[in-house]
């Protein structure tokens, strides 16, 4: 769940969002009352920031569910005709262009069926999202994310409730929806819990890359360094600037989620002495505990392999127990390191901990 004291975590996805068509179908006949009333609190508030809605109603009353969206000062005006219909994409595109919310009888089709799937993809959205009495559940948890091209082997393993569900979500990605959400609609909030997060709190089906491993690009420095900084201060790494980092950009690589950088890693190499240092290891306080650390420094070690390096070595203060469990390096001597490096520690006065693994 997003903290609700971290506004930048919310803030970020504003720009991403604004513009942007979803389509939300909601099974307003079987959800409680006061869910549905958050979840049009939520979509109001999308549709301030600037997120164009089109709302499909599966299940209810039409009208209850569109008086129900004018309480709630959602600018909507209603479809005249069903989401199947051939004419409903131009005519959605027409209230969409006033800036209303389209509220649309979703009534005869089932939960990301062709027709729904069809008008998603030819209205353009981005999302599909689909709020419903019961969600996607793997060995009894949501997922948060799921590729579209592992969705059936993962549906025909037997630890999936809602296997139909994900078939028809990665197909509707395969159609090219870029993402289909399945939310369970009876928790109150869930809404901006899986949108403005970015772990999320139901199971997103993507076509697209959700995590990834990237190279640093100069615009994310400020967010590194913001990032960082806050270690700098307890002492967990060594200062850089803007300008450190921008000379050995090629060095680091950012984990990114949804394109929102949540860790970082760097290798420094030492070609004379035929080894690199893993160094400027972090992961988000808010995303801690969910292997990105191990991730990263895999990744970097790949990258030694890459360049023929046969060991790597980092430098902690407060990690020890991190490289030498989570990631099997060795604790060694001041003789591991470069004699360039060794000065640099020795100049800094820092006490760390020196690892070395041989690759």
């Amino acid at each position: 769940m997003a903290d609700q004291g971290d506004f930048r975590a919310v803030l970020q996805y504003v720009p991403q969002f604004r513009g942007k068509i979803f389509v939300v179908l909601i099974d307003a006949g079987l959800l409680p009352e006061p869910a549905i009333a958050e979840s049009l609190l939520d979509l109001a508030a999308m549709e301030d920031v600037g997120v164009k809605l089109i709302l499909g109603v599966l299940g209810g009353d039409l009208k209850d569910l569109y008086d129900w969206t004018l309480e709630c000062e959602i600018m909507s005006a209603r479809l005249t005709r069903p989401l199947g219909d051939p004419g409903a994409i131009e005519e959605a595109k027409s209230i969409l262009a006033r800036g209303q919310t389209v509220v649309a009888d979703a009534s005869s089709n089932d939960p990301l069926d062709p027709q729904v799937v069809d008008f998603t993809r030819g209205i353009g959205a981005v999302k599909l999202i689909a709020l419903l009495e019961e969600a996607i559940l793997i060995d009894g948890e949501p997922v948060p994310a799921v590729r579209a091209a592992d969705a059936l082997a993962l549906a025909a393993s037997g630890t999936v409730t809602g296997a139909d569900l994900l078939r028809a979500a990665a197909e509707a990605c395969r159609k090219g929806v870029p993402r289909v959400h399945v939310l369970n609609g009876r928790r109150q909030g869930v809404l901006i819990d899986e949108l403005f997060s970015n772990e999320g709190v139901g199971t997103m089906i993507h076509a697209d890359s959700y995590r990834e491993i990237r190279g640093l690009r100069e615009e994310d420095i400020p967010e590194l360094l913001g990032m960082i900084g806050r270690s700098v201060r307890r002492t967990k790494l060594v200062a850089r600037t803007y300008e450190d980092i921008q000379a050995r950009i090629g060095d680091y690589r950012v984990m990114a989620i949804d394109d929102n950088v949540v860790g970082c890693v760097a290798l420094h190499e030492y070609p004379e002495d035929n080894t690199a240092e893993i160094a400027c290891l972090y992961v988000k306080l808010n995303h801690e505990g969910r292997g990105y650390g191990v991730d990263l420094v895999k990744h970097a070690e790949q990258m030694a392999r890459e360049k023929g390096l046969p060991r790597v070595f980092a430098l902690t203060t407060r990690a020890a127990e991190f490289f030498e469990h989570r990631v099997n390096y060795a604790l060694r001597g001041p003789e591991a390191l470069p004699e360039s490096r060794r000065k640099q520690l020795e100049d800094s006065g820092r006490e760390s901990k020196i690892f070395e693994k041989l690759l």
